[in-house]
């Protein structure tokens, strides 16, 4: 009888040694993937033009990723900029569409990595273009003293950063400040591209800075707009958008992510969608050293943005 229960103490021993050996090798996998795999995954935005349009707009996209990925995916339009570095940086968004600057802003903080970028045209660049009403009698940028200007949002790339910039090297300001205090009327912030042309339209504002060209989102509800707003200068070249995932992120899931991504570029369906979110007609690759001319421009804008 003792020698029984000793051969069943032996084999007990011995199943919580292989037991405890398969759990070491699952941590061991874990440890091996290269960073966190979530449950879900939520994809952000921001709001270029009306929340509610691009949050349904959406939903295919996040749905057909869901299913290359395996992955519960959901959309989520954020309030703005800074909102989408937050949340980006706090890991409740893991895949961010997300400006060159608000890229760039989210590098300096946090721990992120862009890995694509839209195309337009054929192009990875984009300008920002000055859109003043047809019979405004405005022609230059000079013009434009005393004027009002709507834009979407200090943190916007093309609304805000490049054109205050250019403006301040045009007409020879110091500083943003100096140029919107003694050279505008007034400036207004608008929260999207779309808004910001639309207080043109509506007389709310005489000048709106937005990306090249916001008329083409608005053709539907503006039939006579390339008739009525008209663009009397544009920016130098900006790098155009990303696609930003957090560093922490799994390696193996970043490359199903890049893939899916870059295999959307065959998919009628989905470049459809991203042309109508954000005007983009592919996706390519990216490196952080392409928007290192946005990190400059950056820092020139620091305290201000900051």
């Amino acid at each position: 009888m003792k020698k029984l229960l000793g051969l069943v103490a032996i084999l007990m021993l011995a199943l919580t040694l292989a037991a405890c050996g398969g759990n070491d090798s699952d941590d061991n996998d874990d440890a091996d993937s290269g960073g966190d795999t979530p449950d879900k995954l939520v994809m952000g935005f921001v709001p270029s033009q009306d929340s509610e349009n691009i949050a349904s707009t959406v939903e295919p996209l996040a749905d057909r990723l869901s299913e290359e990925l395996g992955i519960d995916v959901e959309g989520k339009v954020m309030t703005n900029y800074n909102a989408l570095v937050e949340a980006l940086g706090a890991d409740q968004v893991q895949i961010a569409f997300i400006p060159a600057f608000g890229y760039i802003l989210a590098s300096e903080q946090y721990d992120v990595n862009v890995i694509l970028k839209s195309m337009r045209d054929g192009s990875g660049t984009y300008k920002a273009q000055y859109l003043v009403r047809e019979d405004s009698g405005i022609d230059s940028l000079e013009d434009l003293e005393g004027k009002v200007w709507a834009f979407s949002d200090k943190g916007s790339t093309a609304g805000y950063l490049f054109p205050a910039k250019h403006l301040m090297e045009e007409l020879d300001f110091d500083s943003a400040s100096d140029l919107e205090n003694d050279f505008f009327d007034s400036v207004i912030q608008v929260g999207g591209h779309d808004t910001a042309a639309e207080a043109v339209l509506e007389g709310d504002a005489d000048v709106a800075t937005t990306f090249d060209d916001v008329r083409d989102t608005l053709e539907d509800d503006y039939p006579s707009i390339r008739e009525d707003l008209k663009v009397v200068d544009y920016t130098i070249d900006i790098p155009n958008d990303t696609i930003t995932v957090p560093d922490s992120m799994d390696e193996d899931l970043v490359e199903q992510i890049r893939e899916a991504f870059l295999a959307f570029n065959d998919d009628e369906e989905m470049i459809d969608i991203m042309n109508e979110v954000y005007n983009w007609d592919g996706i390519e690759e990216a490196e952080d050293s392409e928007y290192e001319v946005v990190r400059e421009t950056y820092k020139e804008f620091k305290d201000l943005i900051d």
